[in-house]
């Protein structure tokens, strides 16, 4: 027998910080749910409120140890947090390999910390495709803070500043990791850059290093933010609270800059049009036979008619039919 589904009562639960109920949201957001939609017309009013702060960076930087390191500062602050964790795919099951997030155990009993591991399934950029609406639903269930920490595939990961009001870009010294800012153009997604495991050789060059090639960027108006370079040891604590004010500086900017709102909207506005063209391809396959993907390829392959003919013949069978 089938157990209803009641999103009320599950929307209700989580923002009471049940757990059990953001779960259940969550593997509902995932798992692509009928009942999707019901239950994002039911978040909808209680979002808008949390500030997500994205951290990326290389493999092997110090992500996990930092974002815990994060959360620690924020629950002794008295804040909500959240924790959406993006892990590789396994090839296998399609679940996240590191589910168990085993550098972030210590929050494990915390009601007021809520983490989630989440498989990329091998979508590129450092993000799930789930990944927005599942931050929709902490933010829906009361963080006051959501932490998404990437995958962490190098140059495409760059998206999460797409998806984060305050981007946290993680580089390690010895690792090349200023060169290949540079050139994945991390820079330029940066709100905050991190040179963690600074008790390293060579931290204060990649710092330095740092901070030149940002001299050299583009210019910046008066009011702009400009980007601080922190030295941290994550595993120790050192330098977490100049990280911790470099947040705070961030987002108080972005309210009074108005950046913040554009950002919203930026965002809202991609997500949108995700779940348009999601829908779009689910459609494909009930268009006429004749009209359908397949068919209008063999035109185009035989040169019967070009790709924009073809894709404005499939747009329409879309559209005719829906309306």
């Amino acid at each position: 027998m089938t157990r209803t589904l009641d999103v009320a009562d599950l929307v209700e639960r989580a923002a009471r910080a049940d757990p059990r109920a953001v779960a259940r949201l969550i593997s509902l957001v995932e798992d692509a749910s009928p009942a999707l939609r019901e239950v994002m017309a039911a978040l909808a009013p209680a979002t808008g409120s949390a500030h997500v702060v994205g951290l990326t960076g290389s493999p092997g930087v110090g992500k996990s140890t930092t974002t815990s390191a994060v959360v620690t500062a924020l629950r002794h602050n008295g804040s909500r947090v959240g924790v959406l964790a993006v892990d590789p795919s396994s090839p296998f099951s399609g679940g996240a390999l590191l589910g168990d997030r085993v550098r972030m155990q210590e929050h494990a009993l915390d009601p007021q910390v809520y983490i989630r591991s989440m498989a990329s399934r091998g979508h590129l950029g450092g993000l799930s495709w789930s990944a927005p609406q599942a931050l929709r639903v902490l933010d829906g269930a009361g963080c006051d803070v959501v932490l998404v920490e990437t995958v962490g595939v190098g140059q495409s990961e760059v998206e999460v500043a797409a998806l984060a009001d305050t981007t946290v870009v993680l580089v390690a010294p010895g690792m090349g990791d200023g060169i290949q800012a540079a050139k994945a153009g991390i820079l330029e997604v940066a709100d905050v850059l991190v040179v963690n495991k600074a008790d390293r050789d060579g931290a204060e060059s990649t710092v330095r290093e740092l901070r030149h090639m940002l001299a050299l960027g583009s210019p910046r108006a008066p009011g702009d933010w400009r980007p601080p370079v922190i030295a941290t040891v994550a595993s120790s604590g050192q330098g977490v609270d100049e990280l911790m004010g470099a947040l705070a500086k961030h987002r108080e900017w972005l309210q009074v800059s108005g950046a913040g709102r554009t950002r919203r909207l930026a965002r809202a506005s991609a997500e949108i049009e995700a779940i348009a063209l999601r829908v779009l391809r689910s459609r494909l396959a009930d268009v006429p036979r004749g009209e359908g993907l397949d068919a209008l390829a063999a035109q185009v392959a035989d040169g019967a008619t070009d790709p924009y003919g073809a894709a404005d013949v499939l747009v329409e069978a879309l559209t005719t039919k829906q309306g």
